[in-house]
């Protein structure tokens, strides 16, 4: 009974990897087609000038909360403020602090969403682009090698069929 499991097990291997064998694979630079679509450098753009104009925003509030600070320093120094009325002022000044902290963790989440709403579009372009193609050519499997894939015999390369199908070639 002992060697008939043995049997079956290296008989379903052996059935596996016959199925395997028989695929078809090839792999992709997805980095590269990305760097290369003129969509991707217009999103770039465009989120580069929001980042910008949000840095902006967020300096100056930065600023104007730093001279708030500044003054308060000036006013405890010089006996200008009673007790009570420091404690309120800091409070204040933190209150505020806190919120600067909140709106720069909203622009950050705000940069990542407009990130993903213009990007998305391009992904799925290349997607449909990958998948269109591996149905023409009959590959079972197409791997990216961006992520690190140490070795890929250049012959089932298609990152140039698929730069040519998005008109980039």
């Amino acid at each position: 009974m002992k060697s008939f499991t043995m049997t079956a097990i290296f008989a379903f291997f052996c059935f596996i990897s016959a199925g395997v064998a028989q695929q078809k694979i090839a792999f992709i630079n997805s980095a590269m087609i990305l760097s290369e679509m003129p969509e991707v450098k217009s999103a770039d753009t465009e989120m580069e000038a929001m980042r910008s104009q949000s840095q902006k925003k967020l300096e100056q509030r930065v600023t104007t909360w730093q001279g708030k600070v500044q003054d308060l320093q000036r006013k405890s120094q010089s006996g200008e403020l009673s007790p009570k009325q420091q404690a309120d002022e800091e409070d204040r000044l933190t209150q505020e602090q806190q919120e600067i902290s909140k709106l720069e963790q909203d622009m950050t989440e705000s940069l990542q969403k407009k990130r993903d709403e213009l990007l998305q579009p391009i992904y799925d372009k290349v997607n449909e682009a990958i998948k269109g193609l591996a149905k023409e050519k009959g590959w079972d499997i197409v791997f990216d090698a961006s992520p690190g894939i140490l070795y890929v015999n250049d012959a089932i390369d298609a990152t140039d069929m698929i730069k040519t199908k998005l008109g980039l070639k």
